[in-house]
């Protein structure tokens, strides 16, 4: 492995640290703080405050290096970008239906295979019956598996709490109250409607996984940007910036204006105003740090592992993330009380996406012939 690669796998296991952190400041906001006063500014601050805020101090010829890139170079990472946007919207409709963990499961697993492999067949499709992207299919396969695993490990989590539950009264973690008070809708599925209930589920959480992924896709058609940036004379580090603002933009479309439709929607523009606002406006500002620093350290990272950079690059990205997380359901005591089955689980699984990176990272070092 090349000093290069190792120096873009860093960067990578930076950025994952950041994307399986960025959700737990939520967990010291007012649980009575409705979603939209969460994250309409969390998305307003990632998409368009913190791109025109810093851009164009960190970015030389800020607006030049977009208009040299050319109009026609930006629209695919624009939509793109838009459709990642929408499918962070999705996701959070899903947990009502089939649980957070399934939910989790399901969205992750497809951000990984399509993430990663469209990227592939969009841009190198001569190259797919090759043994170096069978490697990588397989690593994208195993890391699937990792998914899967931790899901499943994530439901026996869950339905053990719940068998504790009916003995005696438990407390549910702040960040499981966050989700059930904010995030689940009033018209919820009643247990009539559970077998209905379970395919909208299903069926929402892999579109939202389809759609998030769609950022890796937008990533990989960032290269003019990323020349043009260089062209103006800028560093790797202020490029990677350059080319996170195109998609984050495009996610700006769809993200903030469904904020919008639901603070209006629900009448809760008045809550900016009320106790407890400000907390949930600097926790959002911090979730937006992390989260914009999730995604630069991705953008900076996939380059260096050479020309299939994202498709390894976006698996490899979302594993970390899916360990990382799950080292601080450790921390904060989600898994306080679960079976050592779900623990077992949850080992197993994270064992399995290490060992998917290494296989991906192996394929990346592979000769491309």
């Amino acid at each position: 492995m090349t000093t290069t690669v190792l120096v873009g796998l860093t960067f990578l296991l930076l950025g994952a640290i950041c994307g399986g952190s960025f959700g737990l400041p939520s967990k010291y906001v007012r649980k009575d703080t409705p979603w939209e006063n969460l994250w309409g500014p969390f998305f307003f601050f990632i998409t368009i405050a913190m791109p025109l805020l810093l851009g164009p101090i960190l970015v030389n010829d800020f607006f030049p290096v977009y208009a040299k890139a050319g109009a026609d170079k930006l629209i695919m990472p624009l939509l793109f970008g838009l459709l990642w946007g929408a499918g962070s919207m999705t996701l959070g409709k899903s947990f009502a239906f089939i649980g957070l963990s399934l939910a989790y499961s399901l969205n992750y697993g497809a951000q990984i295979i399509f993430g990663g492999i469209t990227p592939l067949v969009l841009h190198h499709s001569d190259r797919l019956l090759t043994a170096q992207v069978g490697v990588i299919l397989l690593g994208v396969c195993v890391c699937l598996v990792g998914v899967i695993v931790s899901g499943r490990a994530g439901i026996l989590k869950d339905r053990s709490l719940k068998d504790a539950e009916a003995g005696e009264e438990i407390d549910e973690t702040p960040s499981e109250r966050a989700v059930t008070e904010i995030d689940e809708p009033a018209d919820a599925p009643s247990d009539s409607d559970k077998k209905p209930a379970m395919m909208i589920g299903l069926i929402i959480a892999i579109a939202s996984g389809i759609l998030c992924g769609c950022y890796g896709v937008a990533a990989s058609y960032t290269g003019s940007v990323a020349e043009a940036a260089k062209e103006l004379g800028n560093e790797p580090w202020r490029v990677s910036i350059a080319t996170t603002i195109v998609i984050l933009w495009g996610g700006a479309v769809s993200s903030c204006l469904y904020c919008v439709v639901q603070l209006t929607k629900n009448n809760t523009w008045k809550n900016f105003s009320a106790p407890g606002a400000g907390l949930a406006l600097a926790m959002a500002l911090v979730m937006a740090f992390l989260h914009n620093g999730a995604i630069y350290f991705f953008n900076l990272g996939f380059p260096k592992l050479g020309d299939l950079g994202v498709p390894v690059g976006y698996p490899v990205f979302m594993s970390f993330a899916i360990i990382v997380g799950n080292i601080h359901g450790f921390r904060t005591g989600e898994w306080k009380g679960a079976s050592s089955k779900s623990i077992g689980w949850i080992v197993t699984g994270i064992v399995i996406l290490i060992l998917g990176v290494c296989i991906l990272a192996q394929g990346n070092a592979m000769d491309s012939g």
